[in-house]
């Protein structure tokens, strides 16, 4: 890549749950600007449905002013690992659509979710746990194949969602490792083949070539181009899996040994080093693809929807040192879980509660909901044997106190965190550059300020917590032991 090149700017489509966002980005990781709006969804039918056609036109037409802003020369996605799309041969015909997106949060229907559990194949063939509504991409395929034979029929493949938009903008249909290795349950990473019930169901014609992340699928057709005002040499690379871009941010910096704990709607902790021997699908483990296509450990659970029923209306000052310690002196804790995913403890989904004296304020509140998520992120660390170096970022990290009590409540090994809470849209960006020292300039990580005088309540906390755990659920909470 000529040297020169690195002047330009990368257009980052980042699909999130809630939101999309659109940025450029330098090749340095540098967020420019950054365009937003809210991932809408349809109520049917056929299912509940997110609106394509309508987030297409936004970001096409946010693309094209935005390219006369920012010297963009590329363009890639990324998105969460729920996410995709059943397509036909052209991406002009109803936005290639060839059956609406499901919502995956949407609840499944029990005939369907029934016929799935035998046909799911083994922990090492899913890489999870069977969670809740329509979360796996196999379990989609089947809704739509039992529900919609005819269309599902004519449909020529199924993308993940940031293919999808490369199909889009290329007409080139592609997998890649890491989207399809993000509980798709449609490819067994350790073994580097389909899941079973991909071909128990003849579902590979609907599986296209894997091709890496980095890789250029070609530019803008020039149909779209024409469109919208789109620049027509704008290459599009084939796109990542949102955790994973994060992950990759790291590892292309040299901290592949490095467990990351990314935060937001979901707390999802990665690490290359943990043997995937000890990876418990019980403990709402998994295993992941990284974009060499190596398995990688992970654990997830929906942390930011856990702190929202804890904190309810945030309290928007940070949360007070003293108060929060108030909180761990009389013994208030938040048990799991309150969602409906079990998360790290089996049997717990939506028999989450408040022991102790209950929060009467706000502020209040929002200190139980930061004490809760530390402590969820330890256990998230714990499952991934996190001994040595652990890395936090992503939103979490706005509140002050998180990573103090992250690190105290750990107990030992080195604990860092990264205030750019745009982790997914740099790594993902850093995909341009694939290869060159980049992705270290991008990095400026911090040590929280130690908690000395509070360390040894801390870690009594969090004993007692896991205790508690552990006596509402007695199967949840493994062998492994708080550090005090």
């Amino acid at each position: 890549m000529p040297a020169d090149a690195f002047a330009a700017t990368v257009a980052v489509l980042d699909i999130g749950k809630t939101n999309i966002k659109l940025s450029a980005v330098t090749r340095d990781g540098v967020i420019a600007e950054t365009l937003s709006v809210a991932n809408a969804v349809r109520s049917g039918p056929p299912w509940r449905h997110h609106d394509l056609e309508g987030i297409g036109d936004w970001v096409f037409s946010g693309l094209a002013p935005l390219s006369r802003r920012h010297p963009l020369d590329t363009f890639v996605a990324t998105g969460h690992g729920s996410g995709a799309v059943l397509v036909g041969p052209d991406p002009d015909d109803g936005c290639g659509v060839a059956l609406p997106m499901i919502d995956y949060e949407q609840p499944l229907p029990d005939a369907i979710d029934r016929a799935y559990r035998p046909l799911a194949g083994s922990f090492r063939d899913r890489g999870s746990m069977i969670m809740h509504g329509a979360t796996h991409q196999a379990r989609q395929l089947l809704w739509m194949e039992t529900a919609e034979p005819e269309r599902f029929a004519r449909a020529r493949w199924f993308l993940c969602s940031p293919q999808y938009w490369a199909f889009r903008l290329t007409g080139v249909a592609a997998a890649e490792a890491t989207s399809r290795g993000a509980q798709s349950h449609l490819w067994n990473t350790p073994d580097a083949r389909p899941a079973p019930i991909v071909t128990a169901r003849g579902w590979q014609r609907l599986m296209p070539e894997f091709v890496p992340a980095w890789a250029s699928l070609g530019t803008v057709r020039p149909v779209l181009a024409a469109r919208f005002g789109l620049p027509s040499g704008l290459r599009v690379l084939t796109g990542i899996h949102d955790s994973s871009a994060n992950f990759y941010r790291y590892q292309a910096a040299g901290l592949a040994d490095a467990a990351v704990v990314s935060t937001g709607t979901w707390i999802v902790g990665m690490s290359a080093a943990t043997p995937l021997d000890s990876v418990r699908e019980e403990s709402g483990m998994t295993i992941n693809s990284d974009v060499f296509r190596n398995p990688v450990a992970g654990a997830l659970t929906m942390g930011g929807r856990e702190f929202s029923h804890v904190a309810g209306e945030t309290d928007r000052e940070p949360v007070d040192l003293a108060l929060a310690l108030r909180l761990v002196e009389r013994g208030t804790m938040a048990l799991p879980t309150f969602g409906a995913d079990d998360g790290f403890f089996p049997g717990s989904a939506g028999r989450g509660k408040i022991v102790g004296p209950p929060p009467e304020t706000a502020a209040q509140r929002k200190a139980l909901a930061t004490l809760y998520m530390a402590l969820l992120t330890v256990e998230c660390l714990d499952a991934l044997q996190a001994k040595d170096r652990a890395v936090l970022d992503g939103s979490y990290l706005r509140e002050p106190l998180y990573a103090r009590l992250v690190s105290a409540f750990r107990g030992g090994g080195e604990t860092l965190f990264n205030l750019d809470a745009y982790g997914v849209a740099t790594g993902t960006a850093l995909l341009a550059s694939h290869g060159s020292s980049r992705a270290r300039d991008s990095l400026a990580l911090e040590r929280p300020d130690p908690l000395p005088g509070a360390a040894a309540l801390l870690g009594a906390y969090r004993a007692r917590w896991r205790e508690a755990v552990h006596c509402q659920f007695p199967s949840s909470v493994p062998s492994r032991k708080a550090r005090t």
